[in-house]
């Protein structure tokens, strides 16, 4: 049972007054990583304004496609067959979210996807800020080996039973975030709180149906072609000086300008709102002062590839990427 954190030791909390009134913990399962991959199940545990629990609610959801990764969270065709449609359900989820900060492990991606779900439904998700337990646990300056969330319930005590499944992996997340939430208030710590702006433009595609194959050729290629989801938002301009190029062996310092070349295993979109919430500053070309090339292809013939030969600028991988941002070094002064 999760307990009241709202003391430390036999001393209250001094609760601070610009913290949320309520928050929704969540956890959605996807056929994928992609702009145009459905929700397949959803989990939410909404907490109030100290981190006590109210109430939890899972539901699973037929993509009206493949499931994708089955293996992973297990949902298989037959099992989501029969399962309610995003639009059946989309108003009880939007009573759970509605006025609380939405609280995920890498917010950015669950935040998306519900965005775009509810663009399809016709509607908008009633979320205005976002909170990310990954960037909180920075704040907090947690001992953790890496930001994966075993490892964030792991340094709580908390236990996990089902890895993947959204209900399980919203009560973890919401034993996980409770103290941390207690920790942040005891401490005075300002809360890592994003703006969310929903989807107000979308383009219906035909989707295969449950059971068949995107692109109709037996797997994920063929026909399959992301479609044309845009958030109508414009990036904001990064706040900090560029601080020069990124050196081997060291860390990426906010501010640094960094460009990318090529396709990612993770969506696009979703790596550029990493690298800007961790203050990297996002270019769309590449010049003599880009601090970094990120590509899985160095040896293509991209223009940007080429241009980083021409002007020594250092290149890494996705993955090494990921692991650099991580522990980004926080901008002069």
């Amino acid at each position: 049972m999760l307990e009241d954190l709202t003391t430390v030791g036999s001393s209250p909390v001094e609760w601070p007054a610009a913290y949320p009134e309520g928050y929704a913990v969540v956890d959605v399962e996807t056929t994928g990583l992609a702009r145009d991959d459905r929700i397949i199940s959803a989990a939410v545990y909404r907490l109030d304004a100290r981190g006590v629990v109210e109430d939890h609610w899972y539901t699973l959801v037929n993509p009206e496609r493949d499931p994708g990764p089955v293996w992973i969270h297990g949902l298989t065709s037959d099992v989501l067959e029969g399962a309610p449609l995003f639009q059946e359900v989309a108003e009880e989820f939007a009573a759970r979210l509605a006025d609380r900060v939405l609280v995920a492990h890498n917010a950015v991606f669950d935040w998306q996807m519900i965005a775009r779900e509810y663009a399809r439904a016709e509607r908008e998700a009633p979320v205005r800020q976002r909170l990310c337990t990954i960037a909180l646990s920075k704040e907090l300056r947690l001992p953790l080996p890496n930001h994966k969330l075993e490892s964030l319930a792991a340094h709580f005590g908390v236990v996990q039973q089902r890895a993947h499944h959204a209900l399980d992996d919203a009560r973890v997340l919401a034993e996980a975030f409770r103290p941390s939430l207690r920790a942040a208030a005891a401490g005075g710590v300002r809360l890592p709180l994003h703006e969310c702006r929903p989807l107000t433009e979308w383009q219906d595609r035909p989707a295969p149906r449950i059971g068949q194959q995107p692109g109709g050729q037996g797997g994920y290629g063929g026909g399959y072609r992301p479609s044309s989801w845009r958030p109508s938002r414009k990036r904001p301009a990064c706040p900090y000086p560029n601080p020069g190029r990124y050196e081997d062996g060291k860390r990426l310092k906010q501010g640094m300008r960094v460009a990318f070349s090529g396709d990612t295993s993770v969506d696009r979109e979703l790596l550029e709102d990493r690298a800007t919430e961790a203050g990297l500053h996002v270019a769309t070309s590449l010049s003599r002062v880009t601090s970094l090339l990120v590509t899985n292809d160095p040896d293509s013939h991209t223009s940007k590839v080429v241009k980083a030969r021409q002007f020594g600028t250092p290149v890494v991988d996705e993955a090494a990427f990921g692991q650099l941002l991580r522990d980004v070094e926080a901008a002069d002064g």
